[in-house]
């Protein structure tokens, strides 16, 4: 999940849970494909479940991550607190009652930070060549981060991508950079 990894400028997280072992999924497609003779009696039923080609995943990360959408489409969010959040698959922009975003006064940047998707290769694609960056204003603790499709800061509207906590609580004090890549993966197979 989150690692974080203390330098001169404060903390850097790297991954971050997005995309990581507790929400990662295997997408896939599932067939019902039936077949009745001249009379309309069925003969047969098969239901088989495809398997992903590494191809595929690659288009479906560009296409939703990248080049499908106006750039940049995506931006990290951080989560505050002084309790671990808590996520459910139900959670939205507009009703996440189990953790609260940071506010305009924590940090000097006036929106969330942009997600800019670099190669998409093997099912992946990260961040890691544009850093989504935040510089804090004030002391506060960071219990997470999360991904959405809309910039405004405390905003509660568009599509909520993903969310993830740190496995420990984060202290950031004034003057900080919290810098973070998001690697997203989808397993083919």
């Amino acid at each position: 999940m989150g690692s974080g990894v203390n330098s001169g400028s404060g903390p850097s997280f790297i991954g971050a849970g997005l995309g990581g072992a507790i929400g990662h999924k295997r997408i896939g497609t599932h067939y019902e494909v039936s077949c009745r003779n001249r009379a309309g009696e069925l003969v047969w039923v098969e239901e088989v479940d495809n398997l992903v080609t590494t191809a595929g995943v690659n288009k479906l990360l560009d296409a939703t991550f990248k080049s499908g959408l106006t750039s940049p489409a995506w931006y990290v969010g951080l989560i505050k607190g002084a309790s671990a959040p808590t996520f459910a698959v139900g959670d939205t922009m507009a009703s996440h009652g189990g953790w609260t975003e940071i506010a305009g006064t924590d940090v000097s940047q006036a929106n969330r930070q942009a997600w800019t998707a670099g190669t998409v290769s093997g099912g992946s694609v990260d961040n890691s060549a544009s850093q989504a960056v935040y510089s804090l204003l004030t002391s506060i603790t960071l219990q997470g981060l999360f991904m959405a499709d809309n910039n405004t800061l405390g905003g509660t509207s568009g599509t909520l991508y993903g969310e993830a906590a740190f496995a420990t609580s984060q202290a950031v004090q004034n003057g900080y950079t919290v810098n973070v890549t998001a690697t997203l993966t989808i397993t083919a197979g």
